[in-house]
């Protein structure tokens, strides 16, 4: 049976460059860095004391107030980012209202879920009994609920579940809720990555396994993807979501199409749980089944948003996939976590809205901080400044811990 036609109709972010979409993709264009000291905690003897931090979030009242003052950062950047996605979209009470909502749904994943709710609920039974945690412990941990709240919140009753694979997590949702419209179950999903992952335990973490960059005197220098400097990723946080919806839908009701959903897929390196396989056959084997889903050949693509989170062994191992699955094509690729960091399972959200972002405005973000280029970087156009290019097929990559590999294509839309 045919694949239904599915396109990009609204866009949302929660990010530390920001809230407003269109402002978010301008700061990246510029080349502004939102890393920063973090502010949220104390850090004492913390090796690294920098990330991606969100210092003027607001839930601009998107999220009910006795809600906003408990619940963790994952659920709320999830509402808020869901609720302006619907809105750039033009999906009010009214426009929601003319459609079936048993055929809507919600797909936001979350690669950790609620860790700073998890971390005090578990220091409140510590310094006392069991009697001290809150009712609301286990809703506001699980991963499921950014979407499930949101899903409540519009009436949604279609597909609404979460998918967590890591840093892939948000790349994941974006596809498996592509495939509901594409089978014709559904005819509008809300999908994307959240993480509010920004939290003493958390950050503990990723230096006891030692992935994070120790420039903490020099912030905005520290997320250097590709540069032979690296030291490792920055840890970000935020929300990536995308307005997914059928063509005959988004064409009923007149809805202005930014970008239409070419396809995408998902492999395992098989390798190790934290580590990518070194020759990148999972990735490369993850692009080459993207491209067979999207119908579409190597020389097509016009622009590759990387995973490239900073790492020795991550970055350039997705440089020789992306060369081998695209042929040997130099392809302008670019790294949007140069400037907001590595936000876990709002990575491929986030990255997704950009990638929509340079089909519809003609114009990609540079990577910054790219000093002295890895030997194997020639081989790509990787611009320093903003550059203006016609972008007809994006992909973008997103990997994860456990060897979770996805890619999705996008592509401007033609009738």
């Amino acid at each position: 049976m045919a694949k239904r036609r599915v396109v990009v109709t609204g866009l949302g972010v929660v990010s530390c460059l920001g809230q407003d979409t269109e402002k978010f993709y301008d700061q990246l264009l510029a080349g502004k860095s939102g890393i920063s000291n973090i502010e949220r905690f104390p850090l004492d003897d913390h090796t690294t004391r920098i990330a991606g931090e969100i210092k003027d979030f607001s839930c601009e009242d998107l999220v009910d107030r006795k809600l906003a003052r408990r619940a963790d950062e994952s659920i709320l950047y999830g509402l808020v980012g869901g609720k302006k996605a619907l809105a750039h979209a033009g999906l009010d009470e009214a426009a929601l209202s003319q459609f079936d909502k048993r055929r809507c749904g919600v797909l936001i994943g979350s690669g950790m879920g609620g860790m700073r709710v998890f971390s005090e609920q578990v220091q409140a039974m510590l310094e006392g009994t069991y009697k001290r945690v809150s009712p609301f412990f286990i809703p506001y941990v699980i991963t499921n609920m950014p979407g499930a709240l949101l899903g409540i919140d519009l009436g949604f009753m279609g597909p609404n579940y979460s998918v967590s694979t890591a840093c892939a997590t948000g790349s994941y949702a974006l596809h498996l809720a592509a495939e509901h419209i594409r089978s014709g179950e559904a005819d509008l999903m809300v999908a994307g990555g959240v993480e509010g992952g920004i939290t003493p335990i958390s950050l503990a973490g990723f230096i006891s396994v030692k992935a994070l960059s120790r420039r903490n005197e020099d912030p905005q220098k520290a997320s250097r993807p590709w540069d032979k400097d690296r030291d490792g990723f920055v840890l970000g946080e935020g929300c990536g979501v995308l307005v997914l919806e059928s063509l005959e839908s988004a064409q009923k009701r007149g809805a202005t199409i930014l970008a239409e959903y070419l396809g995408g897929a998902f492999s395992c390196d098989a390798f190790h749980m934290t580590q990518p396989e070194p020759n990148g056959e999972g990735i490369a084997l993850c692009l080459e089944k993207a491209l067979s889903d999207a119908g579409i050949q190597a020389e097509d693509v016009d622009y590759v948003n990387a995973h490239a989170t900073s790492t020795p062994l991550g970055d350039m191992g997705e440089l020789n996939a992306v060369h081998r699955a695209l042929k040997g094509k130099k392809v302008t690729i670019n790294a949007t976590k140069s400037m907001i960091g590595h936000c876990l399972g709002a990575a491929g959200g986030l990255e997704a809205v950009v990638c929509v972002q340079a089909i519809s405005r003609g114009v990609v973000h540079p990577t910054i901080n790219l000093d002295h280029p890895d030997e194997g970087c020639e081989r790509f156009d990787l611009p320093r400044e903003a550059k203006e290019m016609k972008v007809n097929v994006a992909v973008n990559n997103s990997f994860g811990f456990g060897g979770h590999n996805s890619a999705n294509i996008f592509g401007r839309y033609t009738p």
